[in-house]
């Protein structure tokens, strides 16, 4: 597991770099796509343990890139929605094609039985790394 981390973090900061982001910029990316519904920046900011300024800072360079866009929720003006940018996405699933490609070639050498093992031990690692949280010192 180290090792594919290490991998995929590897194409993380390549994308960080050719789109002129930070690796962290990419990662609230994810996590904007991969919300079950509208990301806000306080959510954001829980998802990946930074501050708020970290946060903003982050934004602002998702915003000139064109990779996201803040909307303010028409009910409550206090409450900011965050949207990934149809247009950037292209460019996302261009560079993260091959990780798409060898999880489909992976995923091809499983028999069902122990792709569903794997999926449930997959599921239940980012449950208990969804609530752990790193000493603080």
């Amino acid at each position: 597991m180290r090792r594919m981390n290490g991998e995929i973090n590897r194409l993380v900061h390549g994308f960080a770099a050719v789109q002129g982001l930070h690796p962290t910029d990419v990662h609230a990316l994810a996590a904007i796509l991969d919300a079950e519904e509208p990301m806000t920046p306080t959510r954001l900011r829980e998802r990946l343990g930074l501050t708020s300024g970290a946060v903003t800072a982050c934004l602002d360079r998702l915003e000139r890139a064109g990779h996201v866009r803040r909307v303010r929720e028409s009910a409550d003006r206090r409450v900011v929605h965050l949207y990934y940018e149809q247009q950037a996405q292209p460019a996302a699933r261009r560079h993260f094609a091959p990780l798409a490609d060898a999880a489909r070639a992976a995923r091809a050498t499983l028999a069902p039985g122990e792709l569903a093992v794997v999926l449930r031990f997959l599921d239940a690692m980012n449950e208990e790394l969804s609530t752990t949280r790193p000493p603080r010192d």
